[in-house]
């Protein structure tokens, strides 16, 4: 992946109302740009971020691009606005974590084989390590928190015994509606506040480091990290026969599976996979399979390539009855297949 750009100097601006109701949107103090020019808002994101696919999947008259962005030690808060819906790829992020807040709207997040959909009440917590791809819903206002990855490894080895030298991952978003995501919300946005207010919170000297690090510790509290044995004290482990089926049944997507084989493969009852499914993922092994399924056919209908038809992304992930793909696809993303194919084009 191309190495990162160091982000810009940026000026101090009047506050900018021109969305939000005419309210003055996030570190508006802090424009870093706005923008109706798609290749000028690629730019200039990636300055901050890293390089990146960013297309407009509605009327070009509909985008209109700003950033705001606040840089600290080893953490910057950010604000975007599209305007319009957008799909944004940048594959593996490389040097950094991306905590995202939606204040409206939401996106549809694909890191690896896992999908999932952030709302205002569920963030989403990007990986550096694992291809992410992201379709953010028109009208999508969100507070962005870029943490360098470095600094957040040493943190989780430091708190939580995590080994040095594996990458740490996370999975899903985070419930911001009670617990530790609603705290790690409610810091993050009053952070937020006070930079508004003129009381920048994160930047130079020690208070500042101590800020960074109290938000790390709110990131880590609230979006637990995979860990090995050694800190399984900190938080319930996914149990091991969860671990292999998860990766049996990512590993087999292309041919039909049975609750069966998957059990065989992980070593469990189907009755304790079953539950064990349940539990932890909310769902059934099955019903796992065709999420990962489902996730595939949309990024395959969202890359808009030439001749692409509904008919060849379901056969290709696997769905026979092409009835019951559209009900399952709708039920998951809100939309028809076909819809999100010709908002490709």
């Amino acid at each position: 992946m191309p190495s990162q750009m160091p982000p810009p100097q940026m000026p101090q601006a009047r506050p900018d109302r021109h969305r939000a109701g005419g309210a003055a949107v996030p570190l508006a103090r802090y424009r870093l740009f706005r923008s109706r020019d798609l290749d000028e808002a690629r730019e200039r994101v990636a300055a901050v971020f890293c390089p990146h696919r960013l297309d407009s999947l509605a009327a070009r008259r509909r985008f209109d691009a700003a950033q705001h962005h606040l840089p600290g030690q080893g953490l910057s808060l950010n604000y975007i606005d599209y305007g319009a819906r957008m799909l944004i790829e940048p594959g593996e992020l490389g040097a950094f974590y991306l905590l995202q807040i939606p204040l409206e709207g939401g996106a549809h997040i694909v890191q690896g084989t896992e999908g999932y959909d952030s709302t205002p009440t569920h963030a989403a917590l990007l990986n550096p390590h694992r291809h992410t791809r992201m379709t953010w819903a028109e009208g999508t206002r969100q507070v962005l928190v870029r943490i360098d990855r470095a600094v957040l490894q040493a943190q989780a080895v430091a708190m939580l015994g995590l080994p040095e030298g594996r990458p740490v991952t996370f999975r899903g978003g985070i419930d911001l509606r009670a617990g530790p995501g609603a705290a790690l919300q409610r810091f993050v946005l009053w952070l937020v506040a006070e930079a508004d207010a003129g009381r920048a919170p994160i930047g130079q000297g020690l208070m500042a480091r101590a800020v960074e690090e109290a938000l790390m510790a709110g990131v880590l509290e609230a979006a637990l990290p995979e860990r090995d044995g050694a800190a399984a004290a900190v938080a319930p482990a996914r149990p091991r026969h969860l671990r292999r089926a998860e990766a049996y049944i990512a590993a087999h997507l292309d041919r039909p599976l049975t609750l069966g084989e998957v059990a065989q493969a992980a070593g469990a009852s189907p009755r304790a996979l079953q539950a064990a499914f349940r539990a932890h993922r909310g769902t059934t092994p099955l019903g796992f399979w065709r999420d990962l399924r489902l996730d595939g056919a949309r990024a395959d209908l969202q890359a808009g390539v030439p001749g692409t038809t509904v008919t060849d992304v379901a056969l290709n992930w696997g769905f026979q009855h092409f009835g019951r793909f559209a009900d399952a696809y709708r039920g998951r993303f809100g939309e028809l297949p076909s819809e999100t194919l010709r908002l490709t084009h």
